[in-house]
């Protein structure tokens, strides 16, 4: 990618409800085809930062840009350039999927074959175009959700907010909606997306950020937050012989914590990650020791949150 700008800029951004500090001093960027995952527990400011982006809300202090555009000077601009994809949504029961997109196509200021092009892209996109005149009130939670994602693309937005995309879907539904967030970034859409389903976010995430009271506890790759915070991941070594020496080897170590032996089994956490553990190995090896089996439980976003965050709420 040429363009290496950030597409979303958060600048010590505040927005506090009377004594309440939903969002106390945070700021992150987003490049251009990223997709960021914005995790956090209930009330902890993901949303109000999503309104925000979206100009629903307005800080207290601070700013938020979107393709370098304030929320607060140019939110018109940051309008023509973001979807915003709420947790709840209406839908109008009494309209089918197309007369429901084409609203939003014309209120967007669509016209003639901008906008058939527009609903014919997006209608395919989300494989909706089979069920474009059924009415909305038929349609089932996935395909309710891929209408929801469907109308927050219709101007072809650089920029994406999706505020629990996946709620309630099933695993399908999960998978697809997944597969196709990955699809957008892959043509250059910039997408901030929060969700519960850690795992999902794991999978389809480039650079995820915790947040929690407000404020931005961690924010990277989740390797990157694993070594900033010290997360160690959890090793098995099956050893043939010369247990004792090898368990003096690795205590001298400075990389390695809570060894455990057990027979032939030799356990313990290390600071590295997978590079630096596949570097362990070889060292063992060339130690002369003999290694039968050697196994490595790289700790998940889940494990990550868990240990950054502390479970606070406001």
């Amino acid at each position: 990618m040429n363009d290496v700008r950030p597409m979303i800029m958060l600048q010590r951004l505040h927005r506090f409800f009377d004594n309440t500090r939903a969002v106390d001093d945070v700021s992150f960027e987003v490049m251009r085809g990223e997709v960021f995952g914005y995790i956090g527990p209930n009330g902890a400011g993901k949303t109000t930062s999503m309104r925000i982006l979206a100009t629903l809300d307005l800080p207290t202090y601070g700013d938020a840009l979107v393709d370098g555009f304030s929320v607060i000077n140019d939110p018109d601009r940051v309008r023509r350039r973001l979807g915003f994809m709420p947790d709840a949504f209406g839908t109008y029961p009494n309209v089918n999927c197309r007369e429901y997109l084409d609203f939003f196509a014309r209120a967007y200021g669509l016209r003639g074959r901008e906008r058939s092009d527009a609903l014919k892209h997006v209608m395919g996109f989300t494989k909706l175009d089979g069920l474009a005149e059924k009415p909305i009130r038929g349609l089932s939670k996935g395909m309710k959700q891929r209408l929801c994602l469907g109308r927050s693309m219709i101007h072809d937005p650089s920029v994406l907010i999706l505020d629990e995309p996946a709620a309630g879907l099933d695993p399908r539904a999960r998978i697809e909606l997944r597969q196709m967030i990955r699809e957008l970034a892959d043509h250059g859409k910039t997408i901030l997306v929060s969700s519960h389903i850690l795992t999902e976010l794991a999978e389809m995430c480039d650079r995820v950020g915790i947040i929690e009271q407000g404020q931005l506890l961690a924010v990277g790759a989740v390797e990157e937050i694993q070594r900033g915070h010290a997360v160690l991941s959890e090793v098995e070594i099956r050893v043939l012989e010369n247990v004792a020496r090898l368990r003096q080897w690795l205590a001298d170590r400075g990389d390695i914590e809570n060894l455990v032996v057990d027979g032939e089994l030799v356990r313990f956490s290390h600071a590295g990650d997978r590079r630096e553990q596949a570097a362990l190995l070889r060292e063992m090896v060339l130690a002369d020791f003999s290694i039968a089996a050697f196994g490595c439980h790289v700790k998940s976003l889940e494990d990550v949150f868990m240990h950054v965050t502390q479970g606070f709420v406001q």
